[in-house]
């Protein structure tokens, strides 16, 4: 009896990490997760947010919350709360990749691109140039054209440091003289454009109604595509410019997810990627460009853009 009883200890000790793995598999999760943003309620990034928490919610089984961290460089007080949040899956972030991929490189951050696991790329986030539509110019390339040929230089409203810095290059190669004003998002920029207080500005999808009725020109695309909008308005790149800015939006988590917890988030991300009407939302309602979901097209784009602003090439 003793050995009968010896032999069971033995085999239900090796058995019980396997047990304890799946059970612990099977909880994930138990409670509700924080999901951070790095924008104010009621912005684009924040909606696509909220959709995404809804829909998580529904396919995990717990309640999603959503907790607004604006400020920094494209999110990078996010991004520092994100890398700071403990690995357990019970914190992800929702964010402009440059938060990742820019912002370590053009100033001193508390985190690495490596303090970070990406689950999905979620959308593009459409963005262009504008202008009044009484200014003599077409495209971007006219408006550079015609501010050297009158001697003057052009007044231009930024969002981020990194369309900030691409018109810098684009007016210097122009050589033409650029004065910058910073913004508070694209509200401001438009008040600004519109009043005549600045010559032009970068915005993203907010112009797009403003340019339906006439009230905006849009000069240029800033995406690396074409906008699925207005396709017929060319990028930086079809006007001569090596130039892009990525507003990509992504969901991401610290380094160091449980395996259980990223197949579980993986699998749930897998299926609310499939609905039609969560793509909608995001190409419709929000007018954002569809992408790729999924953590292989999320870390792909991910290594390469950090890899190029790291060598100094932001294309």
């Amino acid at each position: 009896m003793r050995r009968i009883l010896s032999l069971l200890y033995v085999m239900l000790a090796s058995v019980s990490p396997v047990l304890i793995s799946t059970a612990t598999a099977a909880e994930y999760p138990d409670h509700p997760i924080k999901m951070l943003t790095m924008v104010n309620p009621g912005a684009q990034i924040d909606l696509l947010a909220r959709a995404l928490a809804e829909e998580l919610k529904n396919e995990l089984g717990q309640p999603v919350l959503v907790s607004n961290n604006p400020g920094g460089s494209h999110g990078s007080v996010m991004a520092t709360g994100l890398a700071a949040s403990p690995a357990d899956g019970y914190t992800l972030g929702v964010s402009a990749t440059a938060a990742f991929t820019y912002s370590p490189y053009i100033m001193i951050t508390k985190y690495t691109l490596k303090d970070f696991e990406f689950l999905t790329l979620l959308g593009l986030n459409q963005s262009g140039i504008i202008c009044r539509p009484d200014r003599p110019w077409k495209t971007l390339k006219d408006a550079f054209t015609w501010a050297k040929g009158q001697g003057r230089g052009l007044t231009y409203m930024f969002q981020g440091s990194d369309d900030r810095d691409v018109v810098k290059r684009i007016a210097a190669g122009e050589g033409v003289p650029v004065s910058l004003m910073p913004s508070t998002g694209g509200p401001s920029i438009i008040a600004a454009v519109l009043g005549g207080h600045a010559d032009i500005g970068h915005t993203g999808a907010i112009m797009f109604d403003y340019i339906a009725d006439g009230k905006l020109r849009i000069l240029a695309a800033t995406t690396p595509v074409r906008l699925s909008v207005l396709p017929d308005v060319p990028t930086l790149k079809d006007l001569g410019w090596n130039e892009s800015v990525e507003m990509y939006v992504v969901l991401a988590a610290p380094t160091g997810l449980p395996d259980h917890a990223r197949i579980r988030l993986n699998s749930a991300i897998d299926a609310i990627g499939k609905k039609k009407e969560f793509r909608d939302f995001i190409t419709r309602k929000l007018r954002m460009r569809e992408v790729d979901f999924g953590p292989a097209a999320a870390h792909d784009y991910i290594v390469n853009a950090a890899a190029r602003f790291a060598k100094g090439d932001g294309q």
